[in-house]
Protein backbone atom coordinates (compact mmCIF):
# COMPACT_ATOMS: atom_id res chain seq x y z
CA UNK A 1 0.00 0.00 0.00
CA UNK A 2 1.41 2.97 -1.07
CA UNK A 3 1.97 5.82 1.43
CA UNK A 4 -1.25 8.63 0.88
CA UNK A 5 -0.39 12.29 -0.53
CA UNK A 6 0.34 14.71 2.54
CA UNK A 7 -3.02 16.52 2.85
CA UNK A 8 -1.28 19.96 2.96
CA UNK A 9 1.13 21.08 0.89
CA UNK A 10 3.24 24.22 1.70
CA UNK A 11 2.63 25.67 -1.53
CA UNK A 12 -1.59 25.41 -0.12
CA UNK A 13 -0.80 25.94 3.07
CA UNK A 14 1.57 29.20 2.55
CA UNK A 15 -1.83 31.32 2.40
CA UNK A 16 -3.73 29.87 5.71
CA UNK A 17 -0.45 30.22 7.87
CA UNK A 18 0.42 33.91 6.34
CA UNK A 19 -1.85 36.20 7.32
CA UNK A 20 -1.66 34.75 10.80
CA UNK A 21 2.08 35.55 10.66
CA UNK A 22 1.09 39.03 9.48
CA UNK A 23 -0.70 40.20 12.41
CA UNK A 24 1.69 38.38 15.42
CA UNK A 25 -0.93 36.02 15.94
CA UNK A 26 -3.69 38.88 16.63
CA UNK A 27 -7.10 38.69 14.73
CA UNK A 28 -8.54 41.73 15.99
CA UNK A 29 -7.38 45.90 16.37
CA UNK A 30 -6.03 46.56 19.74
CA UNK A 31 -7.99 49.78 19.44
CA UNK A 32 -11.33 51.03 18.30
CA UNK A 33 -12.70 48.82 14.98
CA UNK A 34 -11.98 50.36 11.58
CA UNK A 35 -15.06 50.21 9.45
CA UNK A 36 -14.92 48.64 6.14
CA UNK A 37 -15.51 52.18 4.60
CA UNK A 38 -13.48 54.33 6.73
CA UNK A 39 -11.02 56.27 4.82
CA UNK A 40 -7.43 56.08 5.92
CA UNK A 41 -4.58 58.56 5.68
CA UNK A 42 -1.07 58.74 6.25
CA UNK A 43 -0.03 61.64 8.39
CA UNK A 44 3.32 63.58 8.48
CA UNK A 45 5.00 61.74 11.56
CA UNK A 46 8.16 60.03 10.70
CA UNK A 47 9.06 56.69 11.13
CA UNK A 48 10.90 56.15 14.77
CA UNK A 49 14.46 54.93 14.19
CA UNK A 50 13.98 51.95 16.71
CA UNK A 51 10.48 50.62 14.84
CA UNK A 52 11.00 47.94 12.60
CA UNK A 53 7.87 47.74 10.25
CA UNK A 54 6.95 44.75 8.83
CA UNK A 55 7.05 45.03 3.95
CA UNK A 56 3.40 45.23 4.33
CA UNK A 57 2.96 48.16 7.14
CA UNK A 58 5.54 49.82 4.23
CA UNK A 59 3.82 48.84 1.48
CA UNK A 60 0.35 50.61 3.45
CA UNK A 61 2.25 53.63 4.30
CA UNK A 62 2.83 53.92 0.39
CA UNK A 63 -0.74 53.02 -0.66
CA UNK A 64 -2.37 55.51 2.19
CA UNK A 65 -0.56 58.67 0.70
CA UNK A 66 -3.50 59.81 -0.79
CA UNK A 67 -6.79 59.37 1.13
CA UNK A 68 -8.34 55.75 0.52
CA UNK A 69 -10.77 53.88 1.87
CA UNK A 70 -9.85 50.40 4.15
CA UNK A 71 -12.04 48.08 2.19
CA UNK A 72 -9.83 49.13 -1.77
CA UNK A 73 -6.63 48.84 0.54
CA UNK A 74 -7.73 44.78 1.61
CA UNK A 75 -7.83 44.72 -2.42
CA UNK A 76 -5.15 46.30 -3.51
CA UNK A 77 -2.83 44.25 -0.64
CA UNK A 78 -4.35 41.41 -1.75
CA UNK A 79 -5.32 40.60 2.12
CA UNK A 80 -8.25 39.67 3.81
CA UNK A 81 -9.63 42.66 5.63
CA UNK A 82 -9.62 41.92 8.45
CA UNK A 83 -5.63 41.74 8.49
CA UNK A 84 -5.18 45.23 6.86
CA UNK A 85 -7.38 46.26 10.27
CA UNK A 86 -4.98 45.10 12.66
CA UNK A 87 -2.19 45.93 10.64
CA UNK A 88 -3.33 49.76 10.04
CA UNK A 89 -4.27 49.75 14.04
CA UNK A 90 -0.46 49.01 14.40
CA UNK A 91 0.34 51.85 12.19
CA UNK A 92 -2.65 53.73 13.76
CA UNK A 93 -1.08 53.37 17.49
CA UNK A 94 2.47 54.62 15.95
CA UNK A 95 0.38 57.66 14.54
CA UNK A 96 1.87 57.05 10.86
CA UNK A 97 -2.08 56.69 9.75
CA UNK A 98 -5.50 58.62 10.78
CA UNK A 99 -8.66 56.86 10.13
CA UNK A 100 -11.30 59.19 8.96
CA UNK A 101 -14.52 57.65 10.24
CA UNK A 102 -17.83 57.85 7.85
CA UNK A 103 -20.24 60.59 9.28
CA UNK A 104 -24.07 59.18 9.64
CA UNK A 105 -26.14 59.81 6.91
CA UNK A 106 -28.98 60.75 8.88
CA UNK A 107 -32.58 60.68 7.68
CA UNK A 108 -32.70 61.52 4.05
CA UNK A 109 -35.29 64.07 2.54
CA UNK A 110 -38.37 62.99 1.62
CA UNK A 111 -39.34 63.13 -2.53
CA UNK A 112 -42.30 64.97 -1.86
CA UNK A 113 -39.21 67.80 -0.04
CA UNK A 114 -36.67 66.90 -3.14
CA UNK A 115 -39.91 67.77 -5.82
CA UNK A 116 -41.28 70.83 -4.55
CA UNK A 117 -37.13 72.40 -4.13
CA UNK A 118 -36.73 70.87 -7.80
CA UNK A 119 -40.00 73.14 -8.64
CA UNK A 120 -38.99 75.66 -7.28
CA UNK A 121 -35.37 75.53 -8.81
CA UNK A 122 -36.99 75.80 -12.22
CA UNK A 123 -39.05 78.41 -11.43
CA UNK A 124 -35.99 80.97 -10.87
Amino acid sequence: MSSPEPRWLDQAAGPIVRPYTLTRGRTRPRGEPIDLIAVIEATDAQVRVRLRLSPEHRRLLVLCRQPVALADLASEMDLPVDVVRVLLDDLRDERLVRVLEPTPSGRRPDEFVLRKLLHGLHAL
